[in-house]
């Protein structure tokens, strides 16, 4: 039996950019512009820039990998039992972008057997890219960026995007987290998670969010030293329940998760 050919994860990595440079102008042409706001069932909005966006990356990925499966927020799963997997976000943090706000992101993930081995988060707006790889140092604009190294809260600088993801019993946990860090702030979208990987935050806790707003996160946060889970601390994967946990190290990222148990 020949042995299963080793994914070039340099390759998939190369693709990945390439698939955030095709999404950037169509970001732009439409960013800061007057757009038509649909709301969705789950009652998050969409605009056209997001479906063109999606549309645009769905179309490169089938004419270079046909055999790899997909799932988009906004065009959903093809071939969902595919070993190889792209998980796109379009834009994450659409709020942000009919906003007017330029931290919104193009989220890109691969993944293998349910693993992210790949995850681009770029920010068209601000000409900014975090490019993770499975064994290798995460890159900022081409350069090697490292987490700050922190391990304890109350030292530290958490981030969530708003307070309004956190219900019930979650926001008491929540509190009792970003309450006993130096400094806590709200905003970001996927721009904090860059931010953390950047050395510049410490911490990100959230709560309701779908496999395409985190997996593209796990290479990037992962490769520049820090550690992402759910807040039980197992791997996040396709099936996770939406409450992620990101911090700098691995001593800070428990004591993130004792306050959240």
């Amino acid at each position: 039996m020949r042995p299963a050919e080793r994914t070039d994860l340099t390759a998939i990595s190369a693709f990945a950019e390439s698939l955030a440079e095709l999404a950037t102008p169509i970001a732009l042409k439409y960013f800061r512009q007057r757009l038509a706001v649909e709301t969705k069932a789950d009652s998050s909005p969409v605009t056209i820039a997001d479906r063109e966006i999606e549309l645009a990356i769905r179309d490169r990925i089938r004419e270079r990998f046909p055999e790899h499966g997909l799932f988009g927020e906004e065009h959903g799963f093809e071939d969902a039992g595919a070993d190889k997997i792209w998980v796109i976000d379009p834009i994450d943090g659409t709020k942000s972008f009919i906003s007017g706000m330029p931290t919104f992101g193009t989220l890109i993930a691969y993944l293998e057997g349910g693993t992210p081995l790949v995850g681009v988060v770029d920010h068209p707006a601000l000409s900014e890219r975090w490019v993770g790889r499975a064994g290798a140092q995460t890159l900022h604009n081409g350069q090697p960026c490292r987490t700050s190294g922190r391990k304890s809260l109350p030292d530290s600088i958490l981030f969530a995007t708003t307070p309004d993801i956190f219900v019930g019993e979650d926001n008491d946990k929540f509190e009792a987290a970003s309450r006993a860090a130096a400094l806590r702030r709200f905003g970001g979208d996927c721009y904090a998670y860059a931010l953390l990987a950047s050395g510049h935050i410490d911490v990100v806790i959230e709560a309701q969010l779908q496999p395409y707003d985190y997996l593209s996160l796990v290479p990037v946060i992962e490769g520049a030293g820090g550690v992402i889970t759910d807040w039980s601390g197992n791997s996040l994967s396709l099936n996770s329940d939406g409450r992620v946990a990101a911090a700098a190290t691995p001593a800070l990222h428990d004591e993130v998760l004792l306050k959240l148990r």
